[in-house]
This record gives structure tokens, C-alpha cells and sequence, in this order.
């Protein structure tokens, strides 16, 4: 049986209240910056979203999975070969549920595994099922966006198709990463050709990163944005599906 929810310790920010009954499936992969997502889950439930969690061997090596649990009275699943009661795979019945899917931190790793349709974990497999919104949707989205970020982050990465230039089926439901990685691995060319292909391909938006001080002990850009952005831009992509 799922354990009981957390009480909101006070009420949502006007900007969080946007969340409000939103499905947000949060995913983690490996790194230090696990911690930070902590924040990320319980402000979400706080604001009365509904949230499951979806990690990583990797990502449980830094942070457990029963925090999570323990936050959204929820099974935190780790494995593809998990099953319940419901008879359709999870990762299709997780990915059908969503209504935005955040990946923090989204490892250099995941991020070549999702421009190359590598389907080996739960998170890139979530993912990768993650339906297509309808045209007029995404259209919606599109201008509801524009050309400027309406406020948006300066560091945010924001990727918008346009339905008039092309005839393939439009970007998945909302799917935010959020990077976290050395500044060295950020900076590979490798990896900045692997954002390109998802900006292009999947229209995902990109939270941060930021710069900082680093787990390496050297400062500088790929450290991940701090929880109050990340809650902020999943706040503003759930108004936006309203």
C-alpha cells in the first residue's frame, strides 16, 4: 500500500500553484548533485502534485531510493524489470501517466543515451515512450513560448519546432533535463552535439546548468541549477499545459 503523503508544510507560491494535480514523473541518474533533488520532489508534492520517481542503478549509489519514497508515498522505481498489479509494462503505463517528465540530474551519460534511442534503464526508457503531443498542442506551446523566454532563466536552454517547417510528429510530452556534469565534460564537443540533436529532435527544454563549484574541486559551467529554478521552470511548463 502507498504511504501517506507528506502534509504541505505551508501553502504553494502563486507561481507553484500552477502545479496543482499536474502528473510529474522526477528521474535521476548518477552524480553528486542527487541531493539537490530532494528539494525538487518534496516542493512538488507540497505544491499537490502528483510525483513518482524513477532512478538509476547509478543514481541510488548517491542518494537512496526510500528518501524519495518516503517523500511521495510512492515505489520508487529502479529496474525495468519492475512489476505490479497493472498488467501493462511500466515504463508505458509511467510514460502515459506523465504530464511532464523532469531528468535531475541528467548525467553527459543519459544524454547521449537519449540522442541515441539507448533504451538500457528505466529512465531512458520513460523517456523514450513519452507520447507525442497532438498538433494543435504543441503548436500552443509554441507560441505560448515565442521567440523570447518570457522571463525564462538566462542559462535555460529552450528548444521550440515549428509545425510550419516540418511534417514529423511533434516533440514528446514535456520532457525538462536538467544537466549536471563537469565543466570539461559539458564543454566536449561530443556532448554539446548530443544537446543539439534533442533540441532538434525532441524539442526538450534544458534548466541550467549553472556555474559553480565543482565535486572535481574546480569551478566553472555544468554544475546543476539549484532546486528553486528547477521547481520554477517545471511551475512555468505546467502553467503552460493548463
Amino acid at each position: 500500500m502507498p504511504l501517506p503523503l507528506p502534509r504541505p508544510e505551508s501553502a504553494p507560491s502563486p507561481e507553484m500553484a500552477a502545479c496543482k494535480g499536474r502528473r510529474v514523473v522526477v528521474a535521476l541518474t548518477g552524480g553528486i548533485a542527487c541531493y539537490k533533488t530532494a528539494p525538487v520532489v518534496s516542493g512538488l508534492v507540497q505544491a499537490g502534485a502528483q510525483v513518482r520517481v524513477l532512478m538509476t542503478e547509478a543514481a541510488t549509489k548517491f542518494i537512496q531510493p526510500l528518501t524519495f519514497q518516503s517523500l511521495t508515498g510512492q515505489a520508487v522505481i529502479t529496474s525495468i524489470f519492475t512489476s505490479d498489479e497493472n498488467l501493462e509494462s511500466p515504463h508505458i503505463a509511467i510514460a502515459r501517466w506523465a504530464d511532464v517528465m523532469v531528468i535531475a540530474p541528467t548525467s553527459a551519460d543519459m544524454i547521449a543515451k537519449l540522442a541515441a534511442g539507448i533504451c538500457d534503464d528505466v529512465v531512458s526508457l520513460v523517456a523514450c515512450a513519452l507520447p507525442r503531443h497532438s498538433e494543435g498542442s504543441h503548436s500552443q506551446d509554441s507560441g505560448s513560448q515565442g521567440s523570447d523566454s518570457q522571463g525564462n532563466d538566462s542559462q535555460a536552454r529552450h528548444s521550440q519546432s515549428d509545425p510550419s517547417q516540418s511534417n514529423q510528429s511533434s516533440p514528446p510530452r514535456s520532457l525538462m533535463l536538467a544537466p549536471a556534469m563537469n565543466a570539461d565534460m559539458w564543454a566536449n564537443p561530443i556532448v554539446q552535439r548530443n544537446l543539439k540533436t534533442l533540441d532538434e529532435l525532441l524539442g526538450v527544454e534544458y534548466i541550467g546548468p549553472g556555474e559553480g563549484w565543482q565535486a572535481c574541486r574546480t569551478s566553472g559551467a555544468g554544475r546543476m541549477s539549484e532546486p528553486a529554478e528547477i521547481l520554477s521552470a517545471i511551475a512555468r511548463r505546467c502553467a503552460l499545459l493548463a
